[in-house]
């Protein structure tokens, strides 16, 4: 099949009207993407593209009479300039002259650019001035890199040879200072991207190892040598015909997804979402059950970002050699006899050293964690290090001298800020350890992690490091206190290497991680103690965040079992420490002061638990006597009565001065003795962050769907609920305790205190709080979370805990409280944990007799609350649809 490169003019009633012309350009784009399918080569198809635009342009030029100007002249610029398009490419062009255009003449001009922008072209224009392009040029490298590359389309070729002249001119953009301009414009690209290619929705054009690495390379290129392609790269000796091949393989790897993305897309992006990742799978040929197409894909595409990048920063440097340092090269220093080091680039002395003795490729890294002036490594040592890799009959695990190595390498006290992570971008790991060849570019499908599950994990190794700096101790002072008397790191950093190595293999990953765990630690030479609590780590480095964040840690019974499954405070250390780097490493955003209060209480009521002996539980009488006598002093010290308090206190239960501080006690109860009319809610806000939040305390009479009110309303002001405590006193006065932070996971400012308290007022007085409407997230509509409901066995017997996941959608916890109003289900506590599309709550609960659900309140309270929350999410998301339906 042909592709069509012009306009056949003789099927058109007239030639130029927009709707004839937009109906030749769908067809174009439809045998376009029907070739596409049927595997034309894709350099051919984003070439045949740009050609088609050319012809279009150069007939449009000529009906408007601009090629009648006796110097204007229709140039491409940028990508197109280059000879390239997508299906939703910018089509960037210049209008250039040697004088400002005449008003005649820039009319025409307007009604030539109109007509493209009717035609749905994204035209990216400029009219200006030979003048014009070299002074915007000279200030703005974006300009002067698209000028750069410049291709003559139509008009007046004389004026275009003139820009070429001018920019080639060694006054414009000089090749070192445009390369130094280019290395820091990618390094500020890189950052914007957490300096990885293993995002879980990446930029196929912008992430590091992207199309612009590519560009990049040309681009200096092109200024430096006049390469214009990446074939005349290689000609000037910085590119192996093998490196060449490979670049553009990756090329048009990179193009082809990029085409499958652009045909399902109606709008230009770049960005590979996960509501786009299964349809470009399937259009690129992969096939599977489940997510294994969109897995399969991900990981050939991570795998062409790493091949990119290293490729970049390899030529990259010689290009620094070539440009900055003309050539000249510091004299070595000899590190041993088989590395030295030349400037701040480490280098083998011999040339085929890595496939001689393999092992010597863990002696580098060794080198780079103990040598603080070593930056990286010399290009051609990098070369020769690709050639090993590849050539590698075996895992690097299996070389005895190389498993004495890896350890020493992780006993390093800077192996975790400098080595391990160049040895996962140069595919070290994966040459050492089976396992971890097969999590590089392991997709996670969810919106709570945002890399791969290789990525995850070098971050988490990296925060463990952080741990040894003071500099950190305000945002981790648990950890900066614990982690430098840890006195075998290489427990945690192996139980951090292999805590998710199990992830997409099936079954649960910490189990299988922890066996894999322990034969490496043997195998390595750790004792069986050793190997066992790296084990257990693995097995159980969920385990803290869970209970501190879905479980009742203020409940005695919960801190005993937490303890009797730690057993001792050097696991407790350890655990508090691999919990808090993997929280952090998983998504920046997640970390936040309640987090942090809830793992500290966690981690010290254990410790205090422990220290105790597990065979004293805490006496309960003496903790309720030590709250009130506290708060007793601090309200005697306001001017209220012993008689007064004493009144108050009748009233509340038990379980009230247990689940609450004696400050907490104090504050309630010195505004209720002053509240004046008891018919009227009383709401306070804590004035000062609590726990990392900001608490609000509701005081009324108790009523059905009062949860459900607060919540809705809370709901309104953009305010999530992440711990509830909801009592009732012996005369029927609700006495709850919200724990709710703002969008950014912050206490509430205190300026917004006062609306917030008028609303919840204004709602509890009405008992109405009619629910805000908001539109679910759009990308929830990617995930299709179960609704699930389980009841969790207690020892006490006198209270129901619920576990329920959920979908996250808005107004959640409003339709849970409104079913248990329904079902007369008395709530007690409530945990709130939202992890990306899932919300996994922990309820505790009560019968309207007070007492624990029986077996058929618990049937009919899980059928209530998934048909609710199902027909609810059923209903959000076809709304969601209808609405995208019509854009």
């Amino acid at each position: 099949m042909s592709t069509p490169t012009t306009l056949d003019s003789t099927a058109l009633s007239d030639p130029f009207a927009p709707e004839q012309l937009r109906e030749a350009l769908d067809h174009f784009s439809l045998v376009q993407k029907s070739q596409f399918l049927a595997h034309i080569p894709i350099a051919q198809l984003v070439e045949a593209r740009a050609h088609y635009i050319d012809r279009l342009l150069e007939r449009l030029w000529q009906h408007f009479g601009l090629d009648q100007h006796p110097t204007l002249a229709l140039v491409a610029v940028g990508g197109y300039g280059r000879g390239e398009l997508h299906p939703l490419s910018d089509v960037d062009i210049l209008v250039l002259s040697l004088e400002p255009v005449d008003e005649p003449t820039g009319t025409l001009i307007s009604t030539f650019l109109t007509l493209l922008w009717d035609l749905k072209l994204d035209v990216g224009h400029s009219v200006r001035t030979l003048d014009e392009c070299i002074e915007i040029g000279m200030r703005d490298l974006t300009v002067a890199t698209n000028l750069q590359e410049a291709r003559w389309l139509c008009g007046h070729h004389d004026t275009f040879l003139q820009l070429e002249e001018r920019l080639n001119d060694g006054n414009f953009w000089p090749s070192d200072t445009f390369f130094q301009a280019k290395m820091d414009e990618q390094k500020a690209r890189h950052a914007r991207y957490h300096d990885t290619t293993y995002n879980l929705e990446p930029d196929i054009k912008s992430s590091p190892g992207g199309l612009r690495d590519i560009h990049t390379l040309s681009w200096i290129a092109r200024r430096h040598f006049g390469a214009t392609s990446l074939l005349e790269m290689s000609r000037f000796g910085f590119l192996t015909d093998a490196e060449y091949r490979e670049l553009v393989e990756c090329q048009d790897s990179l193009w082809r997804i990029r085409f499958a993305l652009h045909s399902e897309l109606r709008r230009y992006d770049n960005r590979l979402t996960f509501g786009h990742q299964a349809s470009v799978a399937e259009l690129l040929g992969y096939t599977g059950e489940g997510n294994r197409p969109v897995e399969t894909m991900m990981k050939d595409f991570y795998r062409t970002l790493r091949r990119v990048a290293e490729l970049n920063k390899m030529l990259l440097q010689l290009f620094d050699q070539a440009i900055l340092n003309k050539g000249a090269a510091p004299d070595p220093i000899e590190l041993d006899d088989d590395f030295q080091l030349r400037g701040t680039l480490i280098e083998a002395t011999k040339p085929a050293l890595f496939q001689a003795r393999p092992e010597t490729i863990l002696d580098m890294f060794l080198h780079i964690a103990r040598n603080a002036e070593i930056e990286g490594i010399a290009a051609p040592t990098l070369r020769q290090l690709r050639t090993a890799r590849r050539r590698l009959n075996r895992f690097l695990v299996d070389i005895p001298e190389a498993r004495e190595k890896f350890m020493q390498l992780v006993r390093q006290p800077n192996c975790l800020q400098r080595a391990f992570r160049l040895m996962h971008r140069h595919g070290v790991l994966s040459t050492y350890l089976p396992q971890w060849s097969q999590i590089v570019g392991q997709m996670q499908f969810d919106l709570f992690h945002v890399y791969t599950v290789d990525e995850h994990t070098v971050r988490l190794v990296k925060n463990l490091n952080k741990f040894n700096d003071t500099a950190n101790r305000d945002r981790h002072p648990i950890c900066c206190e614990v982690y430098p008397r840890v006195s075998k790191k290489e427990i945690l950093i192996l139980a951090a290497i292999f805590h998710d190595i199990a992830k997409g293999r099936g079954g649960d990953h910490s189990e299988l991680g922890g066996v894999d765990a322990y034969d490496f630690c043997l195998q390595h030479g750790l004792s069986k103690p050793e190997a066992n609590l790296v084990k257990w780590l693995v097995n159980q480095h969920l385990l803290m965040s869970v209970t501190a964040q879905r479980r009742d840690i203020y409940d005695p019974e919960v801190i005993t079992a937490f303890a009797k499954e730690v057993r001792d405070e050097e696991r407790l250390d350890h655990l508090i420490c691999l919990t808090v780097a993997d929280i952090c490493a998983t998504n920046q955003e997640l970390w936040n002061s309640w987090k942090r209060t809830l793992l500290a209480e966690l981690y010290y009521s254990t410790q205090k638990a422990l220290r105790r002996g597990l065979e004293n539980p805490p006496d309960m009488r003496e903790r309720i006597r030590h709250n009130q006598h506290m708060a007793s002093a601090l309200l005697r010290s306001e001017g209220f009565t012993p008689r007064d308090i004493e009144v108050l206190w009748q009233r509340f239960k038990a379980d009230y001065f247990l689940r609450h501080t004696h400050k907490q006690i104090a504050w309630h109860a010195s505004a209720i003795l002053t509240h004046d009319d008891h018919d009227k809610p009383l709401i306070l806000l804590s004035e000062k962050p609590t726990r990392g939040g900001t608490e609000v305390f509701v005081y009324c009479k108790d009523k059905a769907k009062l949860f459900a009110v607060v919540v809705s309303e809370l709901d309104k002001k953009n305010l999530s609920v992440h711990d509830a405590q909801v009592m009732t006193s012996k005369d029927g006065y609700a006495l709850d305790t919200f724990m709710v932070l703002d969008p950014s996971g912050k206490a509430l400012s205190e300026n917004r205190h006062p609306s917030v308290r008028r609303a919840l007022v204004s709602a509890l007085t009405h008992m109405k709080s009619e629910r805000k409407k908001k539109r679910a997230p759009h990308k929830l509509q990617h995930f299709n979370v179960k609704t699930t409901v389980d009841f969790l066995p207690t020892k006490s017997g006198k209270k129901t805990m619920i576990e329920l996941v959920a979908l996250d959608m808005p107004g959640l916890l409003a339709r849970v409280g409104s079913v248990f109003a329904r079902q007369g289900i008395s709530l007690q506590a409530a945990k709130i944990t939202t992890i990306g599309e899932r919300a996994e709550d922990f309820f505790i609960v009560t019968n309207s007799t007070g007492e624990q659900l029986n077996e058929e309140q618990q049937v009919q309270l899980r059928e209530a609350l998934i048909s609710r929350l199902d027909k609810d999410k059923n209903t959000d998301k076809g709304k969601d649809s209808k609405k995208d339906g019509k854009k």
